[in-house]
């Protein structure tokens, strides 16, 4: 009984850890996404804009979108269920 109680709590601890560590990494996901995309928008209109250019920025920039789509889907997942 008593090494349930220990188990419990410290897997709790673990949980509310890691849930803290998601947390700052998609508000850092969300702040790259932002900046690379700008990023993206400011060199189109500029002279050095070209394919070389746009291939490197969707390999960038594919990824995070990617990701954002199974962390939203991950979320509906665990709301919705």
């Amino acid at each position: 009984m008593l090494s349930n109680t220990i188990v419990s709590s410290l897997t709790g601890n673990i949980l509310a850890t890691f849930t803290v560590g998601i947390t700052w990494l998609g508000v850092l996901s969300v702040v790259a996404l932002i900046i690379l995309l700008s990023l993206k928008e400011l060199l189109k209109v500029s002279k050095s804009w070209n394919k070389y250019l746009s291939y490197s920025s969707e390999m960038i920039i594919s990824p995070l979108i990617a990701f954002f789509a199974i962390v939203i889907f991950k979320v509906m997942e665990i709301k919705y269920v």
